[in-house]
């Protein structure tokens, strides 16, 4: 079998990949240097994804309010037949 980290997809003896390692910075001494490349990965990650969450997330707060609305609308719908029904028991009781 190859060495880890000579192209095999996975660690033999731990069976995580060799470039996907977490790292604890508060547990492990880090340079300064290591930790600047990782806030600079974790901002380029951010900023990659950050359109499509900002676009996912108006669509998600349209599609409530638009639910909010439409149920706000047949309550009131619905109240007013209410109003409209006493009228017609009323009449019907007086003829």
């Amino acid at each position: 079998m190859a060495a880890s980290g000579a192209g095999d997809p996975l660690d033999a003896k731990c069976g995580e990949a060799p470039f996907a390692q977490c790292i604890d910075p508060t547990g492990e001494k880090l340079t300064p240097e290591q930790l600047h490349s990782m806030r600079r990965a974790q901002l380029a990650q951010w900023q990659k994804v950050l359109p499509r969450r900002r676009t996912r997330n108006i669509v998600t707060s349209l599609g409530i309010g638009a639910l909010v609305l439409a149920l706000y609308g047949y309550t009131f719908y619905s109240i007013s037949h209410e109003r409209f029904l006493d009228e017609l028991e009323d009449e019907a009781k007086a003829a």
